[in-house]
């Protein structure tokens, strides 16, 4: 569905950009918002399905879903930034604001980075994970004493500009499509990495997630790497 042109003010006290953002562009005219069920705020309440939409961190989200999914239906929706401008800030208010591109591009496998947390869910049949590929400004601002590793920048907010694909994942079958078709028979974490052209901590996620999922199980071991095999091969 094509980002909406009017974005209607839902429940959007103490949120972020990003986050405000794609509630107002995902939600539907039925739906109501900032619902409090079992003891929990809700993000859509759309029928009887229950939305949370998720910008980063499933870790912090994880015991509210345990929770809900005992007696509803719950999607989690998680954006990936698949183009990313960047804007830096000064601490001067009359200093230069700089904006330029990130050369770096998100594709939807980057949801290992965080299903991590817990990959098992999908065997949940009361749960789902929608994938949002979108357009994004990151405004930085500088901070002297925080934000080391980017020499004193730090993240302020993120804007959310289109969204530009969206996929549903629902079982762990629909994970299966995440590996790679040239990986035929038995491949270690190694293969996978070199395959994807990921590094091999990368690919050690994603052997995690798919093994705890039932996708890939252990095969036997070549050298001291373990081979990993298609489950239903």
């Amino acid at each position: 569905m094509p980002l909406k042109k009017t974005l209607r003010k839902i429940g959007t006290l103490n949120e972020k950009p990003l986050h405000e953002s794609l509630k107002q562009w995902y939600a539907q005219p039925s739906d109501t918002f900032e619902i409090s069920v079992d003891g929990f705020v809700v993000d859509i309440v759309h029928g009887n399905l229950l939305i949370e939409i998720q910008t980063r961190n499933f870790q912090a989200i994880r015991r509210k879903l345990g929770k809900l999914l005992e007696r509803h239906q719950v999607r989690l929706v998680y954006p990936i930034p698949y183009e990313k401008w960047i804007i830096k800030q000064p601490d001067n208010e009359d200093g230069p604001v700089s904006r330029r591109k990130s050369p770096k591009r998100g594709a939807f496998i980057y949801v290992f980075d965080e299903l991590i947390s817990f990959p098992q869910l999908l065997m949940n049949p009361n749960f789902s994970l929608e994938l949002l590929l979108i357009q994004e400004e990151e405004v930085r601002r500088y901070d002297g004493t925080h934000g080391w590793r980017r020499r004193g920048w730090v993240t302020h907010e993120r804007r959310l500009l289109k969204v530009v694909d969206q996929r549903i994942l629902k079982t762990p079958t629909d994970v299966n499509a995440f590996i790679p078709p040239e990986l035929v028979g038995s491949f270690t974490t190694s293969d996978l990495a070199n395959t994807l052209g990921k590094s091999r901590r990368f690919a050690q996620k994603m052997v995690y997630c798919l093994r705890l999922m039932g996708c890939i199980t252990a095969v036997g071991k070549r050298a001291n790497s373990i081979l990993y095999a298609r489950a239903n091969t």
